[in-house]
C-alpha cells in the first residue's frame, strides 16, 4: 500500500445493518531491530566494571552467553591478584596446560590464558617460612617463561627473589613490554661491579619502564660502628649506563648503597619526576650513595619523599639541611624524622610539605623558612589525624591536638593550610 493511498477501516454497504469489509490494521508500525554492540565497547564497558575491586561476581559473567565470555574473559585475566602460594601454583598448572596443547598452526604466536595476563600481583601472600619462599620462587622462575605481554608485576617485598627468577623475568621474551615493577626485596650481590648485579641485568632489558619500587635490607647497626673512611667506589669507567628513558618514578627505602644505587646514580633518568628513599646523611661517600643520588637527579624532581620504615628499636638517620639545594623544581618534599635543619637562601617553588608530626623545636626552623618559600600552600602532618567532630574542648587542646591547633593558627598567618594524615582539615572549627 502506497502511502498516498486511502486507508478505509469500513466499508458499509447502502442500507445495510452490517458493513461488508472490515480491514484490521496495526496500531503502531513494526519496531526495528536494534542493532548489536560492537565488541570494542562490550570490551570498555567490562573493563570498567571489572575495575572495582568487590567485582567478585566477574566469572559469572562467563555464564551469561558465549558473546560475552569471549569478551569478558581475556578481562578477567588481564589482572590476575593472587593471596596465597597454593593458588599461584595453580594458576601456573593452568598456564603451562595451555601452553603444551598450543601448536603451530594457529596465527596467534602465544598461547591462551598465558598471552591475556597483563598484571600480575602477588603483594598478598605472606611469608610464613622458608619452604614457602622456595616454591614461590620456584613457581616464578617457570611462571614467567609463559607471560610474553606482562607489564605489571607486585610482589611482597618479604620475599627475596633469586637470580634465577630475576633472569628468567629478565631473558624471556616480552621483556621490553614491563612498566611497572613494585615490591621488590634487594640484597647486595657479593661482587660490588653493577654489571655483576641481577638487577641491573634486568632493568638493562626493560627500557620501557616507567615505576620502579625495591626494598633494600637496610643498615646493620654493627656497620655504623665501622671506619667508612678509606672505601672506595668500583671504578665506573667501562659501565654502560642503562637506558631507563621512561622511568618517572623510583622508589629505593632502606638503601644506603648498593651496586644498584651506583648504576642509577651513573645512568640519565631524564624523565624522573618521583623519588622515594631512606635517608642516610650520617654515613660518609661511598659507603651511603643517597645524597648523591639526589643531587644527580634533583634537577627534574617534582616530589621527593624521605621515608624510613617503621621498627623497633626506631633507627633514623638524618637528612641533608641543603636538599632543597639540589631540587630547585620540587613541588612535594617530604620529610623524616629527625628533621632537618632546612637552609635556604633563595625562594623556592615548593608547595607542599610533609612532616611526621608538629614539634615546638621545628616550628623555629620552618617559621625561618616560610620567607622563602612563598608558593607554600599546603602543610600536612603525615602520622597525625585531627579529632572527629564532637569530642571535647579538653581532648582538642590536650597533647598533640593542641599543637596542631596552636600550628594551625600560626600557618594562617601564612596562608598556609594544616592537613593530617588523610589530607582533611580540622572539623572542629
Amino acid at each position: 500500500m502506497s502511502s498516498n493511498q486511502t486507508i478505509i477501516l469500513l466499508r458499509p454497504r447502502p442500507l445495510a445493518k452490517f458493513s461488508s469489509a472490515f480491514l484490521l490494521l496495526p496500531l503502531l508500525p513494526h519496531p526495528k531491530p536494534l542493532r548489536p554492540l560492537p565488541a570494542e565497547l562490550w570490551s570498555k564497558i567490562f573493563a570498567y566494571a571489572l575495575a572495582c575491586e568487590e567485582a567478585k561476581w566477574s566469572w559469572s559473567l562467563l555464564r551469561v552467553c558465549k558473546g560475552f565470555k569471549e569478551v569478558a574473559l581475556p578481562l578477567i585475566y588481564s589482572n590476575i591478584c593472587l593471596n596465597q602460594v597454593s593458588a599461584l601454583q595453580q594458576f601456573h598448572d593452568l598456564l603451562h596446560n595451555a601452553d603444551q596443547k598450543w601448536d603451530s598452526i594457529r596465527r596467534i604466536p602465544y598461547s591462551t590464558p598465558g598471552r591475556w595476563v597483563q598484571v600480575l600481583d602477588l603483594s598478598g601472600i605472606a611469608f610464613v617460612g622458608q619452604p614457602q619462599a622456595l616454591l614461590l620462587d620456584s613457581v616464578l622462575a617457570r611462571l614467567f617463561t609463559v607471560l610474553p605481554f606482562l607489564s605489571t608485576l607486585y610482589v611482597n617485598p618479604s620475599f627475596v627473589l633469586s637470580r634465577r627468577v630475576l633472569s628468567s623475568l629478565a631473558d624471556r621474551e616480552g621483556a621490553t613490554n614491563i612498566r611497572i615493577l613494585g615490591g621488590l626485596s634487594y640484597v647486595p650481590p657479593p661482587s660490588p661491579t653493577p654489571d655483576d648485579d641481577p638487577f641491573v641485568q634486568l632493568l638493562r632489558c626493560c627500557p620501557n619502564l616507567e615505576e620502579l619500587e625495591i626494598v633494600g635490607q637496610g643498615l646493620d647497626p654493627a656497620e655504623l660502628e665501622f671506619n667508612f673512611h678509606g672505601l672506595q667506589s668500583p671504578p665506573m669507567d667501562y659501565f654502560q649506563p642503562i637506558r631507563l628513558p621512561k622511568l618517572h618514578i623510583l622508589s629505593l627505602v632502606s638503601m644506603h648503597a648498593s651496586p644498584l644505587m651506583l648504576a642509577l646514580l651513573h645512568s640519565p633518568l631524564p624523565s624522573l619526576q618521583k623519588l622515594t628513599v631512606t635517608p642516610y646523611d650520617d654515613v660518609p661517600y661511598p659507603a651511603s650513595l643517597v645524597t648523591h643520588l639526589i643531587s644527580t637527579h634533583g634537577e627534574n624532581l617534582r616530589s621527593l619523599i624521605l621515608f624510613a620504615p617503621k621498627s623497633w628499636p626506631a633507627r633514623n638517620h638524618p637528612s641533608p639541611h641543603n636538599i632543597m639545594d639540589y631540587t630547585p623544581n620540587l613541588h612535594h618534599l617530604s620529610l623524616e624524622n629527625p628533621l632537618p635543619d632546612i637552609s635556604l637562601q633563595e625562594n623556592h617553588a615548593l608547595q607542599i610539605l610533609s612532616i611526621p608530626r608538629p614539634k615546638p623545636d621545628f616550628w623555629r626552623v620552618l617559621e625561618r623558612a616560610l620567607r622563602h618559600l612563598p608558593n607554600l600552600a599546603v602543610l600536612r602532618a603525615r602520622d597525625i589525624r585531627w579529632l572527629r567532630k564532637g569530642m571535647g574542648s579538653v581532648a582538642q587542646e590536650a597533647g598533640v591536638q593542641g599543637e596542631m591547633k596552636e600550628w594551625r593558627r600560626r600557618l594562617r598567618r601564612w596562608r598556609i593550610r594544616l592537613l593530617d594524615a588523610d589530607w582533611n582539615e580540622s572539623e572542629n572549627e
